[in-house]
């Protein structure tokens, strides 16, 4: 095992462990990241997901290029039949949080790019250092990336393959914020605390609505937000809010 998962209080931890390689993915990581995003997606105890990487020098330094070639070529299959779902598109409409610590390149860095907030410690360095090998991000970067940031400046990060620091990575709007490297594991579960304490079957509407609406004229986007806003009218969920609003005391939320 590479990759541990550990689900409490209804907020799931995914940790990429292979710390002698700086947390790079071989087919094993990247087939485990895949199937847990699918129980993250289908798993009612799960409302919220933080995803980091082991020790203290790496979130992911991206393809671990001395298996991965091997272990495809053994397998028969090209990288991209293997890209975990998230970055792959896969619809997860529950927030992922990315806790950066140290290096995200490449693979690592799209990982992060398709969490939904992304939190970096001190030590963070970021960068899709593919063109350096004479290829291309494959898992979403060159998609992401300008979607995230201006586009001159995700256009230079790409041709250069340059690396930014976690301050440089805040300032363009790459990162939510920049902690410490012992207060970013609790800033990031205190975030996905704060996310809980809304119910979560609005939050997640919320998430679809913003994330597809973003490829919609404005027109559709808002009959999509009527839609889900709608399909929330009758939950248990928004019951209870009314309720505990009315009784002034907390809601206590079912997902239902």
């Amino acid at each position: 095992m590479t990759v541990y998962y550990e689900v409490k209080d209804k907020i799931a931890e995914i940790t990429i462990d292979r710390q002698e390689v700086r947390n790079a993915l071989d087919l094993e990581t990247i087939q485990e990241i895949g199937d847990i995003l699918g129980d993250v997606r289908d798993n009612k105890e799960v409302w919220v997901a933080i995803i980091t990487g082991a020790g203290e020098k790496a979130f992911s330094a991206g393809a671990d290029l001395a298996k991965l070639p091997t272990q495809l070529a053994e397998a028969g299959r090209p990288l991209i039949d293997l890209v975990p779902g998230i970055m792959a598109g896969i619809n997860i409409w529950k927030p992922l949080i990315a806790a950066v610590n140290g290096l995200a390149l490449g693979g690592g860095l799209e990982i992060a790019l398709a969490c939904d907030i992304r939190i970096a410690s001190e030590n963070a360095t970021f960068g899709l250092t593919e063109p350096r090998w004479g290829i291309m991000p494959g898992g979403g970067g060159t998609q992401r990336l300008p979607r995230v940031i201006p586009l001159g400046i995700a256009l230079e990060m790409l041709f250069t393959a340059k690396r930014v620091d976690a301050h440089e990575a805040y300032r363009i709007g790459l990162v939510n914020k920049v902690v410490p490297l012992p207060e970013l594991m609790p800033t990031a579960r205190q975030l996905a605390q704060d996310i809980c304490q809304n119910g979560p079957l609005a939050v997640w509407a919320i998430k679809e609505a913003a994330l597809r609406g973003l490829e919609m004229h404005l027109q559709d986007g808002l009959s999509l937000e009527s839609k889900l806003l709608k399909s929330l009218e009758w939950t248990e969920d928004s019951k209870e809010g009314v309720m505990s609003f009315l009784q002034k005391r907390k809601p206590q939320w079912k997902a239902r």
